[in-house]
């Protein structure tokens, strides 16, 4: 079995455009901070889509990882609704 060093974005491992593997990235993260809320809350399904301001079916998308039904956007404006605070750093790229 072969080992290969990881460029720090799993997406980007799989082989996705360097845009849309960071693109990819963020909404991951996004989700992950959006799972753990509803977790160390005690939420259910119910509880966090009326938190959350959407369906609970919604809810259900989000707990099963479902990143292709969610943009950066609706997942910011969630955590808005949980009382998050979101932030966003820009970086230049090094050429």
């Amino acid at each position: 079995m072969r080992l290969e060093q990881s460029s720090g974005n799993v997406f980007r491992d799989l082989g996705f455009s360097d845009d849309e593997a960071e693109n990819l990235r963020i909404r991951a993260d996004l989700m992950i901070n959006l799972s753990e809320l509803i977790e160390d809350r005690g939420l259910t399904r119910a509880q966090a889509a009326k938190l959350l301001g959407v369906t609970q079916p919604r809810v259900s998308d989000l707990l099963r990882g479902k990143i292709q039904l969610f943009s950066v956007d609706s997942l910011i404006e969630m955590l808005g609704h949980a009382g998050a605070q979101v932030s966003v750093v820009v970086k230049r790229r090094v050429a």
